[in-house]
């Protein structure tokens, strides 16, 4: 006697989403349950007088081309648990507390019935991801999650989603950023009424973006739109991260004075929101500016403020920067002992938060304090090693940049040869495919010559 076979339990669905799904994408009922069920099984659990199996939910959900938390309902007695569980994480993640909010949402992710909300879960555990310099793991989140938004036509996160693959562009320095950013703003201003807080957000995202391209000009007028726009509804916050930006922004257009202005009402703004982190990043941007004005004690002041507040909130996240630019006042000012303990302690803190940009970066300014000690060999492992990281992470004119103070050092050693090669592949980084086509056409007039 052959065994009776066990039913599977069914899905809680969203009343009406089965038909939604297979409307949007055009399809009969015989077409959604091909190859898996019948069309009257279909119409069945459109109508809600049956519930699929989890099997069947996934097989619509491949069909339509929708994810499969588009169907799900909310799971009874479980919502106000994950509601609270996702606005604790939605703190820490504005907080910053990226160390906290990771394994936090990965556990949430681990829980069976959390589906329905698991597109915002992903979003914030992608933003978490992202601000802790982990760029390889937020990508796949928010792609997820932008599906997710996309499918139930949430236009609000869907902007914001956008937005934060904008910002993970920038930093991995791909050229789609500014593509992106401006996608989030008009899928934003597409919505009635424009939310204007996230519009101010985005503005800021899709200046950054400008920033990363040096089109400064264009940088600057979208983050004073971006505090214009905002005016009550834009916070403290928001506005002081701005002049933060504006400070970084004039600072790089060569505008020293107006730099150092906006800085400075950056560092008033979070002192008075009272957010130590914060004021820490404000305070290291500040240095660097003092640094660029030749202020070299303004700047020692305001880093050292900067290293103090990281300790004082045991702030960890972001701290190798502010490490890496004590680092220059201290190799600038000539004290290359103290410089070389600051990028090792930058070194191992990135490493074992996994911050990716400041890991290769430590290796350049050990590199380059090897040159300064004369230590080729030591020189030639910090460089390399920094290379494969701006390599590993996509960060194309980082990566220029780095080989192009490599082949200044093995230029000044007399190792020419090797400059050259750096060089090319400084060009590479800025042009790929040129160097392939120069070498095409040289072929061409030596076969024609």
């Amino acid at each position: 006697m052959r065994p009776k076979r066990r039913r599977l339990p069914g899905v809680n669905l969203r009343p009406g989403s089965v038909k939604q799904a297979r409307l949007e994408a055009g399809l009969s009922l015989a077409q959604v349950g091909k190859g898996h069920v019948t069309a009257p099984a279909i119409y069945l659990v459109e109508t809600g007088r049956t519930r699929p199996s989890l099997p069947t939910l996934e097989h619509i959900a491949r069909q339509t081309g929708k994810p499969v938390e588009f169907f799900l309902a909310e799971p009874a007695g479980a919502s106000d648990d994950m509601q609270t569980s996702l606005l604790e994480m939605e703190a820490m993640v504005t907080d910053r507390r990226y160390n906290e909010a990771i394994p936090f949402g990965l556990a949430l992710l681990e829980r069976g019935s959390s589906a329905y909300r698991v597109g915002r879960l992903r979003f914030l555990l992608g933003q978490a991801y992202l601000g802790a310099s982990q760029t390889e793991n937020a990508a796949p989140l928010l792609a997820e999650a932008r599906s997710y938004f996309g499918a139930i036509r949430d236009g609000v996160q869907l902007a914001e989603c956008i937005g934060a693959q904008a910002a993970l562009a920038t930093v991995t320095q791909s050229k789609e950023a500014v593509m992106l950013a401006e996608m989030a703003l008009s899928v934003c201003r597409g919505l009635k009424p424009v939310p204007r807080p996230t519009e101010a957000r985005l503005l800021g995202i899709l200046a950054g973006a400008y920033a990363a391209e040096h089109d400064s000009d264009r940088a600057i007028a979208a983050y004073r739109e971006a505090i214009e726009i905002g005016g009550t509804s834009f916070d403290l916050r928001g506005a002081a991260r701005a002049y933060g930006r504006l400070g970084v922004e004039f600072h790089e257009a060569g505008d020293v004075e107006t730099a150092t202005r906006y800085a400075v009402r950056s560092v008033a703004l979070f002192e008075v929101l009272r957010d130590r982190a914060t004021v820490a990043r404000a305070e290291n941007n500040l240095g660097q500016i003092y640094m660029a004005r030749g202020d070299l004690g303004d700047a020692r002041e305001h880093l050292e403020s900067a290293l103090d507040l990281c300790a004082k909130v045991d702030c960890e996240t972001g701290r190798a920067k502010v490490l890496l630019t004590v680092c220059e006042l201290e190799m600038q000012q000539g004290d290359l002992v103290r410089a070389h303990q600051l990028a090792s302690d930058a070194l191992e803190l990135a490493e074992r938060l996994e911050e990716g940009p400041s890991i290769a970066e430590a290796h350049v300014w050990l590199g380059r304090l090897a040159d300064q000690r004369g230590h080729a060999g030591e020189v030639d492992r910090e460089f390399a090693a920094a290379i494969r990281g701006f390599e590993a992470l996509g960060m194309r004119e980082r990566l220029l940049q780095c080989h192009g103070q490599y082949a200044e050092i093995l230029e000044r050693r007399g190792e020419l040869a090797r400059a050259y090669v750096h060089m090319k592949e400084a060009l590479q980084a800025s042009r790929p495919g040129l160097l392939r086509r120069e070498q095409e056409q040289e072929q061409e007039r030596v076969k024609t010559a």
